[in-house]
């Protein structure tokens, strides 16, 4: 069982940078410091640890952010980083730490956090957007340059940036006392709405995206990507480039026709993980299989 806490001393800050290098290997210079964590966190940021006795085993930083609105700058929160050791993985702690985020930046008074992830990593989607209760409207090209650590390198770094409206009742259902079960696939299927597109095996295990984007003709979108993208990246980095610009194409695309990530379905229900995500067009209601 794991703990959390505010991390705020140099000393469990010193832990903060080791994590670091266990969760984004072989690049150095992608560590936040300690003293740039320390300055964060005297100045209005965060950062929240998870521990198993005495050892950091997840942690969560962010800090105070400008946003552009048409009534002019408001200020939010910006949930820059979150690591979980390899070791403990799909245990909770992700989750519970979100959860510890988004009850301190409600007693800041911000409404609204903002952070960045990889779109083609299922289980960062379903974390971020099923369980959650993150929507996203934008889609980032390349947001971080050439990234050099062991996850990210040799692919452009492009990026949903997410929009966690914490007061919402929509994050209220999913992270109070009785959270809303999670959608699966035969919730949707059901209704008659099917995947914009099939898949097709390039090799045994290992899925290729379509030649071309699909139109978009109905107010929810269901769209499939590889349940496990790490490991196609290992296996085939040509396959991995091929998904990479696809989904650029087609988030781009539906973002610019008003559609809005609103859920994410991981069901292996049939003994075939798949990961999709749910769109939902416009003023159609976020909440429509819930």
């Amino acid at each position: 069982m794991f703990t959390i806490h505010l991390i705020e001393t140099p000393e469990e800050m010193r832990l903060v940078e080791e994590i670091q290098r266990d969760v984004w290997p072989d690049s150095e210079t992608d560590v936040v410091p300690l003293h740039m964590l320390i300055t964060a966190v005297h100045n209005g940021g965060l950062v929240l640890g998870a521990f198993v006795e005495e050892k950091l085993v997840g942690f969560v930083f962010g800090f105070p952010g400008i946003e552009t609105t048409p009534d002019g700058p408001r200020l939010k929160h910006c949930s820059h980083m979150m690591g979980i050791h390899p070791d403990h993985r799909d245990s909770g702690v992700g989750f519970a730490l979100k959860r510890a985020q988004w009850q301190m930046v409600r007693h800041q008074s911000l409404d609204h956090i903002t952070w960045t992830y990889d779109p083609l990593l299922s289980r960062n989607a379903y974390l971020n957007i099923a369980k959650l209760g993150a929507v996203c409207t934008t889609y980032r090209r390349s947001e971080y340059g050439d990234m050099r650590d062991g996850l990210n390198a040799g692919l452009p770094s492009d990026r949903f940036q997410l929009d966690w409206w914490i007061n919402t009742q929509r994050v209220q259902s999913r992270l109070g006392k009785l959270p809303r079960p999670a959608i699966k696939l035969t919730h949707v299927t059901r209704s008659g709405l099917q995947p914009l597109y099939p898949l097709h095996e390039s090799s045994p295990g290992l899925v290729r995206p379509p030649e071309h984007v699909p139109p978009f003709e109905d107010r929810l979108l269901l769209t499939e990507i590889p349940t496990d993208f790490t490991a196609l990246k290992s296996a085939d980095f040509a396959l991995a480039r091929d998904w990479r610009f696809f989904t650029r194409e087609l988030f781009e695309t539906a973002f610019e026709k008003n559609y809005i990530v609103t859920d994410f379905i991981f069901d292996s229900t049939e003994g075939n993980p798949r990961g999709l995500y749910l769109l939902t067009h416009g003023e159609s209601t976020l909440d429509e299989f819930e």
